[in-house]
């Protein structure tokens, strides 16, 4: 592909020719793209620190009993008090078609009470205790810093082994000193420290770490929690909502434990899938918010583009006049004035985008240096595909900007153009 040098060469002399007008004309198109990569970053940002605040698995599903029969059933009185155990749980994971995963969960000192009582050597505190499963830490958005998690055969064996909170070890250990397998007593009875976790949820990281997670099984026959769990965790079959299952889950107990229907005050349940949508519902609309803010400030300096693209036309009508009375076609014409829009649009939006992008950068290592987050804002980024998108809206902005002025530069009648003053 041949380039006229000389027709850019014209151009950038007619533009060096007008330079505060370039300038300020160039810096409504810059401001909108930069305004766009900011919205959109910064939106982002929240976006991530709000997702980090959810557990790693968003569609999980709690179940747990919620209080006594309120409603007569199948000639059974009201007041029956339902009480959920490890059977239930087999029982919905083999019998529930919507249902992938469920596990039943205990805990010591978390619903009411006080939590117990744990020891090493002469360091103590008190700490929650909840019993987990193997293959559960993301579902608990665990990050193991030290040792292992609980496994199968822990599970299995109903081993006396713990994992702990990053500030349960801080509390324990003195610094230098290897939790992983201590023996620490909780309530007076002995367990072995296997692994020491970090928190990946940023809304309550300190809360989750001061807990101690043992094997379900184990919490339950050692803290005298053998008839009963206390709370069923379930997570649907891949591409169903969790709504979906949990509706089944409770639709399926209140069969199996004699509850009416109507009976809701039965079993209560949380869908994290529920909020989880809603969170990114409420994104989508910022980012929608963010391109018709941005689109409608680019469209602006498209527009005062034309403007000045007109003023240009009419300060050189005699100049086009004779161009076309030498011979030049109406589509070189436009050519020349196309060319000249998309040049100011396309030199201004790319300087916005890249002074956005470096703006989220800093702010980013920012971010980064002082932990990674900062509440509810965390790495905030444009990625490859906006970038484009801001590309391709800063082409047709500078296009749409040029045609008007352009079809008026073709109009142009040499002779009376020859004759303007």
């Amino acid at each position: 592909m041949i380039i006229d040098t000389e027709k850019w060469q014209e151009i950038l002399k007619t533009l060096g020719q007008h330079k505060l007008r370039t300038a300020l004309t160039a810096f409504g198109v810059f401001w909108g793209i930069f305004m766009l990569t900011v919205l959109l970053g910064s939106g982002k940002g929240l976006e991530n620190g709000v997702n980090d605040g959810f557990p790693s698995v968003p569609n999980i599903i709690w179940i747990w009993i919620q209080g006594p029969t309120q409603v007569p059933y199948q000639g059974m009185r009201t007041g029956r008090q339902i009480t959920l155990d490890a059977e239930d749980v087999k029982a919905i994971e083999q019998n529930v078609p919507s249902v992938s995963f469920a596990r039943g969960q205990n805990s010591v000192g978390i619903w009411g009470g006080t939590p117990p009582y744990t020891k090493y050597k002469d360091k103590n505190g008190t700490f929650y205790v909840q019993g987990t499963h193997a293959g559960m830490d993301d579902i608990n958005s665990l990050r193991i810093l030290a040792g292992r998690s609980v496994n199968h055969i822990d599970d299995r064996e109903r081993r006396k082994v713990a994992i702990i909170g990053k500030r349960v070890s801080t509390q324990l250990f003195d610094e230098g000193i290897d939790p992983v397998g201590k023996e620490i007593t909780i309530s007076g009875i002995s367990f072995t420290v296997i692994g020491v976790f970090k928190s990946r949820s940023s809304g309550n990281e300190q809360q989750e770490e001061e807990k101690i997670y043992i094997p379900n099984d184990t919490l339950r026959f050692a803290f005298n929690q053998i008839g009963w769990v206390g709370s069923i965790i379930v997570l649907p079959k891949p591409g169903l909502h969790a709504r979906v299952a949990e509706e089944d889950v409770k639709r399926y107990l209140a069969e199996i434990k004699k509850v009416s229907p109507s009976d809701v005050g039965v079993f209560g349940s949380f869908n994290l899938q529920n909020e989880f949508d809603k969170i990114q519902g409420l994104f989508t609309g910022i980012t929608v918010f963010s391109w018709v803010v941005a689109i409608g400030t680019i469209m602006a300096g498209a527009i005062g583009v034309g403007n000045i693209m007109l003023i240009v036309v009419k300060e050189r009508t005699r100049e086009i006049g004779l161009r076309k009375a030498l011979g030049a076609t109406p589509l070189s014409i436009v050519s020349m004035i196309v060319q000249e829009s998309i040049l100011i649009t396309a030199i201004a939006g790319y300087a916005g985008l890249v002074v956005g992008v470096f703006l989220l950068e800093g702010i980013s290592s920012l971010l980064d240096a002082g932990g990674g987050s900062s509440g509810m804002f965390s790495h905030p980024e444009v990625d490859f595909v906006t970038a484009i998108s801001a590309l391709v809206v800063l082409v047709v902005s500078g296009l749409l900007a040029s045609m008007l002025p352009a079809a008026k530069a073709a109009g142009v009648n040499p002779i009376v153009a020859l004759q303007d003053e």
